[in-house]
């Protein structure tokens, strides 16, 4: 590859942006005939998970590979990554805002179909100071910990860096159990009226980017014990800790409004 004299990084031809955009496409058609019970639906929706999860493998260990062993990460290019990384959480707010508003505009003013009260004749809601206030406590005993390793990193210290981290994915497995069990003690479904939608959306929807962010924290605790990171060149790591307290943010809406208010 030829010398270049500028700080950006001039990424190589890859197959798998195009591999990652078949496997998503499958993803969604799969998904589809499945629900509408087509043969294969079910056959085609696993091997497009599967295949888009190896790419994803993939395409982040190059990406690995370009900012810890060959250097491309320069100050520029992580200037760039955490403007990418901030305006992709801003694009998950609005995302979740969508869902915010269709609960609003469905329980300040029920319909007669649903018994014109909130939540809807029929429905029995989660008691929040049961499970949902245990999973905010640890929601937000994880945000101190990842913050705790945060600044562990900062200061050198690698002991407490590892330490707060591994605390911080064993609180998130939790979390993420304890609303299964939610899940499977509800008493309404996802079918019933509007409110059982917009629940299990946004609890939904909530709960998969808790596991994304866990995967995240996970990769960044791997390369960390693996010393990918230093107190002055960690950038992912600070998204993963950004997405996390995106997760955390969310979660406290949804529990004042959906949880407490709206129940």
């Amino acid at each position: 590859m030829a010398k270049h004299y500028h700080p950006y990084h001039l990424v190589e031809p890859s197959p798998f942006p195009y591999m990652a955009s078949f496997s998503a496409l499958g993803l969604t058609v799969g998904a589809v005939m499945y629900f509408h019970s087509f043969k294969y639906g079910g056959t085609l929706l696993s091997i497009s998970a599967i295949l888009l999860t190896y790419v994803a493998y993939l395409w982040w260990r190059d990406i690995v590979r370009e900012a810890t062993f060959q250097g491309h990460h320069t100050i520029v290019v992580q200037k760039g990554l955490r403007l990418g990384m901030l305006l992709f959480i801003v694009s998950e707010v609005m995302f979740f805002f969508g869902f915010f508003w269709a609960f609003f505009h469905s329980s300040l003013g029920p319909e007669i179909s649903i018994g014109a009260v909130w939540p809807p004749l029929g429905i029995q809601p989660i008691e929040a100071m049961g499970v949902p206030l245990l999973n905010t406590a640890i929601l937000l005993t994880s945000g101190a910990t990842v913050t705790w390793s945060h600044h562990s990193i900062i200061a050198g210290n690698r002991y407490n860096t590892i330490l707060a981290l591994i605390l911080t994915v064993v609180l998130a497995f939790i979390f993420t159990i304890l609303q299964g069990m939610e899940y499977d003690e509800a008493t309404f479904t996802i079918a019933d009226s509007v409110y059982g939608s917009v629940f299990y959306m946004l609890t939904g929807f909530h709960g998969f980017h808790v596991l994304v962010g866990t995967i995240f924290l996970t990769v960044c605790l791997f390369r960390i014990i693996r010393s990918h990171y230093t107190k002055n060149h960690h950038n992912g790591f600070e998204a993963a800790i950004w997405y996390w307290h995106f997760v955390d943010f969310v979660w406290l809406g949804l529990f004042v409004i959906v949880y407490w208010w709206g129940s």
